[in-house]
């Protein structure tokens, strides 16, 4: 009886450790069965996509945040980040679209200024936190100020316009495109009537494949790289990192960098999903979403645990809730509130059962 009892007690445990590590993905199963039933608009493809391109600049905010947050650290500065570096690649192409250059050379030349400007954050703060001993959240806090003044005055606090036509061409393409009467191809069918221009199928935005190779690439250097473990380590406990024989000061600049990059590359497609050089001030909440993501898919703030897999649990999360709430009508402080509970949900989750959720 004391055997079977206990056979029974670890069959428990771990129900229980599965049930709290996917907690998460089960909530989001069950938001979208729930804004299904709610709604007959939320649940068809076009609603779906419409969820994913939301959230394409978080998903890669996030996954360099995650990064951080499982080294034992805090970026504060990637959504200020994002928004210096959409402001000046929207710069550069406007200026070379006007001076006559190809579309080519605009959107490439913009896109490359922009994601190499957005190494030199990354590369400060990585030097303030390892070099000068300087606490990471005031670091990146220092940077948000820096990133955010700059933006400013680059671009006058206007968004920027006159953008290459290939600009908006690219930030709205998919992938294929299907319908009953043209079928499948690449590029948009020519079609003349209303109803059969409405029946058109957009298979795959580019920004969300972009973005989705991009997360599997993270992913992969998280879970299966020796970057990736010594970023597990690091997090877990420093001090052992060290005896190990990890640089841990040169691992977490290149973890800085990365997070900064990251932000760069989330700029560079806002500037082709707005088709605008946009900083707005709502970019501040960009770190806190991400922090939010990155903790609700089961990282500890306090570092050596979280996935980028989890990460993307957390922003669809997120994405699926601000979406089913905003069809349902409510204002966006709602949308807040709700977060915020799940936010607090999530950390008490991790504080109160970390044996559970974390046992092999």
């Amino acid at each position: 009886m004391v055997i079977m009892s206990a056979a029974g007690e670890v069959r428990s445990r771990r129900v229980l450790a599965r049930v709290g590590r996917s907690w998460a993905l089960l909530a989001l199963l069950l938001m979208l069965l729930v804004f299904s039933l709610a709604g007959k608009e939320f649940l068809s493809l076009a609603n779906y996509s419409n969820i994913l391109l939301a959230s394409v600049t978080l998903f890669l905010l996030a996954a360099g945040e995650t990064f951080v947050v499982v080294s034992g650290g805090i970026d504060l500065s990637i959504g200020f980040v994002m928004g210096l570096v959409c402001v000046t690649s929207a710069i550069v192409m406007r200026d070379l679209n006007a001076a006559g250059a190809s579309q080519l050379i605009c959107v490439s030349a913009g896109a490359t200024v922009g994601l190499v400007l957005s190494l030199i954050p990354g590369a400060i703060n990585g030097l303030l936190i390892t070099r000068f001993r300087v606490p990471p959240f005031i670091a990146t806090l220092g940077m948000w100020g820096i990133a955010n003044g700059l933006a400013w005055l680059f671009s006058g606090g206007l968004p920027i316009a006159f953008l290459p036509s290939a600009v908006h061409k690219i930030g709205r393409a998919y992938v294929g495109y299907y319908s009953t009467k043209a079928g499948f191809s690449f590029a948009p069918p020519q079609l003349t009537t209303r109803e059969d221009i409405l029946s058109v199928v957009k298979i795959i935005p580019v920004p969300v494949l972009i973005v989705a190779i991009c997360l599997v690439v993270l992913g992969f250097v998280l879970a299966r790289t020796r970057f990736g473990r010594h970023t597990y380590a690091i997090g877990g406990k420093m001090d052992a990192a060290v005896r190990a024989g990890i640089d841990v000061r040169r691992h977490l600049l290149k973890v800085y960098v990365l997070s900064s990059f990251c932000a760069g590359c989330a700029g560079v497609i806002l500037v082709f999903l707005s088709n605008a050089g946009s900083l707005t001030q709502f970019t501040s909440n960009y770190e806190l979403l991400s922090i939010a993501s990155v903790v609700i898919g089961g990282a500890s703030l306090t570092g050596g645990r979280g996935s980028i897999w989890g990460t993307v649990t957390g922003v669809l999360l997120i994405g699926t809730l601000n979406n089913g709430l905003m069809m349902m009508g409510l204002q966006i402080f709602y949308r807040f509130i709700a977060i915020g509970i799940i936010l607090i949900g999530a950390v008490l989750i991790d504080r109160s059962f970390p044996e559970l959720l974390y046992e092999d």
